[in-house]
């Protein structure tokens, strides 16, 4: 059983990291924005608003366009669903993946990540017959502070694919979805706000 952490970083992102919170994940792929880019986007006030803009422009090799290696990302997300966490909504894009997760007692988001990415990673470079970094080392985490931020979060996430021009508006891709059963969850803990019994 891992401790959570609650604030931490390592040496790049700050991340938060405690059981029972909802969190807004993203992860990318390790070509997905070139380092320069990269340090430009640093200096800019809203860069997470333009990173993911520029994400959503697909730049890089874009791995996850395979069908096959987006299934295998989605089929590790679900993998231990209800078990180490509970997956409210993903988004699996060309060079990046969205999640909206719940980690669970005992299991903390930074392992969760790395077992998401650690598996993927050696199962795609197999696949695409590659080496080499398959996702950038580190990844963007945000909790969410209320039921409105949270369902916000949602709807961003499963529409994702459709702003970036890869769905039609009103339909669901085979990339993108949240848990019905999930959606009916008890009401937020965490930093977000208390758990009512």
């Amino acid at each position: 059983m891992t401790q959570a952490k609650g604030w931490h970083g390592r040496g790049y992102l700050p991340h938060f990291d405690s059981p029972e919170t909802v969190q807004f994940v993203t992860f990318r792929l390790a070509d997905s924005l070139p380092r320069d880019r990269i340090e430009a986007l640093r200096s800019m006030p809203d860069a997470m608003l333009q990173a993911d803009q520029e994400l959503d422009a697909g730049l890089g090799e874009c791995w996850l366009r395979n069908a096959e290696i987006a299934a295998l990302t989605q089929e590790i997300l679900l993998h231990f669903d209800g078990e180490r966490y509970r997956l409210l909504a993903w988004c699996i894009m060309p060079n990046h993946v969205h999640v909206v997760v719940e980690t669970l007692e005992g299991h903390t988001l930074s392992d969760v990540v790395k077992s998401w990415k650690s598996f993927t990673s050696r199962q795609a470079n197999s696949r695409l017959d590659r080496t080499g970094a398959f996702w950038e080392p580190d990844y963007f985490d945000r909790y969410m502070r209320n039921e409105d931020h949270l369902m916000r979060t949602i709807e961003y996430v499963e529409n994702n694919p459709v702003k970036a021009g890869l769905g039609q508006p009103g339909t669901r891709t085979s990339r993108s979805a949240s848990s019905i059963i999930n959606l009916n969850h008890k009401p937020m803990s965490g930093p977000g706000g208390p758990r009512s019994a």
